[in-house]
């Protein structure tokens, strides 16, 4: 094993994490080559580096004129610079100020300086190669993104553990999270000395997000699971953080609790602007590392590998995304404009649930809890989801996504409001016509 990775597993030696990382989690180290000895030259020598491929004259990059002109509020350093390999040090900065005013109960100190990365599932997927082997089980919402399937099974070959994560009136159940069900799953994973888990709320198909009471819950089945001896792995999907249409949601992520919430748990927060600021290609997410065991020591560990998984994938996120993104979170504009958006949302959001409370949940399609983010999902009750799906599309125009054979996921937010009723009255006449 590398050196350098031997001394970052010496400094999380003891720790949770450092008895959760996987076998290429040990091995990953962020090597002091080109990037570090680059990073060096930037502060001693600025007049005289010679050190990244990068063309300059007079001190500016090269850049062609239809990027100049493409891109006017970004000078050619902001728009075609390499990022240094865990993000600019002022959007870092800024993303975590964001995270403490949105989540006030969250400890500063808990959580380490939030790392850039490209995109939500790039998050995700550098969080497996740190601590997730072959074999290994990681507990899953059923139903669950479908990326997680490829992100954590295929490529790196976990164990998906699929728990039914939600409760509604067709299985007798109050609404909402199924918290029993949830409760036997960590429990008999805290058998094992480990526990691993993701929890994407507001949830992907689903859209439901816990309300405060839930919420509590989550986080204490955690600690139960922690105080019992065994080491927690939570990573926490915040995808559609903030889109949250019921008073009664949590309006905090539940990273704010568990980063602080035992030595013994781990809490991994993959979120970004992809969602929450509408800028999808832009491509740029963040991953924070938090427990209430870990230093600064212990986080610049943790962040260093990190940054090798990052260095030996895409080398380093997009600037221009960046750039904008600063530029994004300290325009005073941008608040109003969220809140605009977001009543459009909720808007469509509430469209759809007053359509199917007219309709009620009766016949072949009873939908899953939702009150939050991008979508909702039915469960498909003696139908086939892919049938329906096929069958809406060639005969309606309507495009929708099955979920296996159980579940069709509909995105609201890509609809426009008066489009609702009739969307979901074909939707559900086509299932009715099916049965």
């Amino acid at each position: 094993m590398n050196p350098l990775a031997e001394e970052l597993n010496s400094v999380l030696e003891g720790t949770a994490a450092g008895r959760l990382l996987s076998g290429l989690g040990r091995r990953l180290f962020f090597p002091k080559g080109i990037i570090a000895q680059a990073a060096e030259a930037k502060q001693l020598a600025p007049e005289k580096n010679a050190t990244i491929g990068m063309a300059f004259s007079r001190g500016r990059p090269l850049i062609l004129s239809p990027v100049a002109e493409s891109m006017p509020t970004l000078s050619p350093k902001e728009a075609v610079t390499y990022a240094p390999t865990a993000g600019f040090e002022p959007v870092r900065r800024a993303w975590k100020e964001l995270l403490i005013q949105k989540n006030p109960s969250l400890n500063p100190a808990c959580m380490s300086l939030p790392a850039v990365v490209p995109g939500i599932t790039a998050g995700i997927s550098y969080a497996a190669d740190l601590f997730l082997d072959e074999g290994v089980p990681i507990l899953v919402s059923d139903p669950c993104w479908e990326n997680y399937g490829l992100i954590f099974t295929e490529r790196r070959g976990a164990e998906l553990r699929c728990v039914p994560f939600f409760g509604g009136p067709a299985a007798g159940e109050t609404p909402g999270l199924n918290i029993p069900a949830i409760a036997a799953a960590l429990r008999e994973e805290a058998k094992t000395g480990t526990v691993r888990i993701i929890l994407n709320f507001p949830n992907n198909p689903s859209g439901y997000s816990p309300g405060r009471a839930e919420a509590e819950a989550l986080t204490g089945l955690i600690r139960e699971s922690a105080e019992g001896g065994a080491d927690v792995l939570v990573i926490c999907d915040d995808a559609y953080f903030g889109l949250f249409y019921e008073e009664t949601i949590c309006r905090e992520s539940l990273f704010a609790a568990l980063a602080s919430l035992h030595e013994r748990v781990l809490a991994v927060k993959v979120d970004g602007p992809t969602k929450e600021d509408y800028v999808w290609g832009l491509r740029m997410g963040f991953l924070s590392f938090g427990s209430l065991g870990l230093g600064e020591g212990h986080y610049e560990a943790l962040v260093k590998k990190l940054m090798g998984a990052i260095r030996s994938s895409v080398s380093c996120s997009n600037s221009p995304a960046q750039h904008l993104m600063l530029k994004v979170m300290e325009d005073p504009r941008t608040a109003g404009e969220k809140e605009a958006f977001f009543r459009l949302l909720k808007g469509r959001y509430r469209a759809v649930k007053d359509f199917i409370g007219k309709r009620g949940d009766r016949g072949p399609l009873t939908s899953l809890p939702f009150n939050s983010g991008y979508f909702m999902s039915f469960r498909c009750n003696g139908v086939d989801a892919e049938t329906l799906r096929r069958r809406l599309l060639s005969e309606h125009g309507i495009g929708t996504i099955a979920l296996g054979p159980d579940y069709l996921r509909v995105a609201f937010a890509a609809l426009e409001e008066e489009q609702i009723p009739e969307i979901y009255r074909a939707i559900y006449d086509t299932a009715d016509k099916l049965r």
